[in-house]
């Protein structure tokens, strides 16, 4: 999670940074700073890519310098940055995931206020603090671009692009279930749709048999279709989804630590809409997609709030016994959800 200490970007203002990048690589009038940031690691390497060879423009890979991690010497970097690039305009300079956002950035900020006119920074990081003073030097300096988790309708859109290109016809209906199994991971659903595609490659139309067989279900997907055979009281359905889990080498604990999250959101989802609450409300004040709202509206209405409530005290409290060595691990978890899928509401 990015550590929002300013006003957080808009979508459209997502939009319109991402189209200022293609904007500046299609002009070829390249910022010396570019930082790239959010869960989106999709996108991110996406853009990386875009903005590394834009700015190297065919010269020698000894213009380019990549740094990783936490350990990064920012001495080193400085005087790298400081050395002339070989035959070539610029020297590029790709730093990733190194913390420096969050603290210990400061030297590097106070040489970003003034650069070597042949050094371009290129930044990637997954979480940051916009009060760093790396961050406004970068911002500064060039662009900050933040690249998060894209709405349902984008997510859609991307998939059917793709699928055009190929040739093939999907319904709307298969569509949500593939996405609903893959969730918002760009990077996850790029690589089962290109499974599903190996898989569908002598046929024009992609069916939800085919999405069943071949993609991989995360377990938020199975939970929610665990979660709605303890709604219908169907015991048999429930434990076939836990089993699943299990069999894809989920362990007990941690699939009632998914269950225990599910109804702790399904409880605030209950309640905001009590209080009057449209999607878009959940969608923000529970940090879930679209699509994940709208299970959760459906679900919700199925149980009470003190069902609830309760659920959420049995969870906890199988939490605890497991963990004291009072009750089996296997044995703790499956005691509860037959409990519950067995109750009809």
């Amino acid at each position: 999670m990015v550590f929002m200490r300013a006003e957080q970007k808009t979508p459209a203002d997502r939009e319109k940074s991402m189209r200022e990048i293609q904007e500046d690589i299609a002009a070829k009038q390249l910022r010396q700073a570019y930082l790239l940031y959010g869960e989106e690691s999709y996108l991110i390497s996406q853009y990386r890519d875009k903005l590394k060879e834009a700015l190297l423009d065919g010269a020698d890979s000894m213009n380019l310098n990549c740094y990783g991690g936490k350990d990064v010497n920012i001495g080193q970097v400085i005087d790298m940055a400081e050395t002339l690039p070989f035959f070539a305009p610029r020297r590029v300079i790709l730093m990733e995931n190194t913390s420096l956002f969050k603290s210990g950035g400061d030297a590097l900020a106070e040489y970003l206020a003034n650069p070597a006119e042949t050094v371009f920074f290129i930044f990637t990081e997954t979480e940051l603090d916009k009060r760093s003073r790396l961050y406004k030097a970068a911002d500064k300096l060039g662009r900050t671009v933040e690249f998060a988790r894209q709405q349902d309708d984008i997510l859609r859109r991307w998939v059917l692009g793709i699928l055009k290109k190929e040739n093939k016809q999907i319904t709307a209906g298969t569509l949500q279930l593939f996405l609903e199994g893959t969730g918002n991971d760009m990077q996850n659903i790029h690589q089962e749709l290109e499974k599903l595609l190996t898989y569908c490659a002598d046929r024009d139309a992609i069916t939800e048999d085919d999405v069943d067989k071949i993609c991989t279900k995360q377990v938020s997907s199975q939970i929610f279709k665990m979660t709605d055979a303890i709604a219908a009281g169907n015991r048999n359905l429930a434990m076939k989804y836990y089993y699943d889990m299990t069999e894809l080498q989920e362990s007990p604990i941690y699939i009632l630590t998914m269950v225990t999250r599910h109804f702790n959101l399904m409880l605030q989802a209950k309640d905001l809409l009590q209080k009057g609450a449209d999607k878009q409300t959940l969608v923000s004040k529970m940090k879930i997609a679209p699509f994940q709202a709208d299970m959760y509206i459906r679900q919700s209405r199925a149980f009470t709030l003190e069902y609830l409530k309760a659920a959420l005290q049995d969870c906890a409290e199988t939490d605890y016994r497991i963990k004291s060595g009072l009750s089996d691990m296997r044995m703790g978890v499956e005691m509860l959800l037959i409990r519950y899928s067995s109750k009809h509401y």
